[in-house]
Formats: C-alpha cells, sequence, structure tokens
C-alpha cells in the first residue's frame, strides 16, 4: 500500500495528497468532473466520493478540490483509502 500524506493548499477547498511514487509518469492530468476523468482509474476513483469536484495529478501527488458544501473531515480518509488502494 502506498504511503500518502496530506498537505494544505492555498485553497481552502484543494488538500494536496503526496505519495511516496509517482502517480503520472510524465506530464499533469487534470479533471473537473467524473466525464473527464473516464479514461483515469485513480480519478474516476476518487470521483467516486461524494463531495469530489476536481482532481490534479502531477509527479507524486494528488490535489483534490472538494464542493464547498463537503466536508475534508468526511473526505479525507476515503481520499486516502483510494490512493492507497489505486497505488498498492
Amino acid at each position: 500500500m502506498a504511503n500518502v500524506t496530506y498537505q494544505p493548499t492555498p485553497n481552502p477547498n484543494s488538500l494536496k495528497f503526496v505519495l511516496d511514487r509517482p502517480v503520472v509518469e510524465a506530464g499533469s492530468e487534470s479533471y473537473m468532473n467524473a466525464e473527464d476523468a473516464k479514461g483515469s482509474p485513480v480519478a474516476s476513483a476518487l470521483f467516486a466520493i461524494e463531495g469530489v469536484a476536481g482532481v490534479f495529478m502531477l509527479g507524486n501527488f494528488v490535489t483534490v478540490t472538494k464542493a464547498p458544501e463537503a466536508s475534508w473531515e468526511d473526505l479525507v480518509p476515503q481520499v486516502e483509502q483510494v490512493l492507497s488502494e489505486q497505488f498498492a
């Protein structure tokens, strides 16, 4: 299982989840909705979590943006679980 930690970002609706391995091989990937994410198993799994509004992947991190009404208290454990499973 991947080791996942998270850090705040300047945007209170976004958190940066840092992994102990690369999440994308080259460049970056950005998804604004579940439809955009269909080609990415990781982004699709994250959008399956209620409250996830955006996913950005670069290097060894994934930035998740939540809907304003969603709670990080509810989302963080679910996002960590998805990332740990996807990068097991």
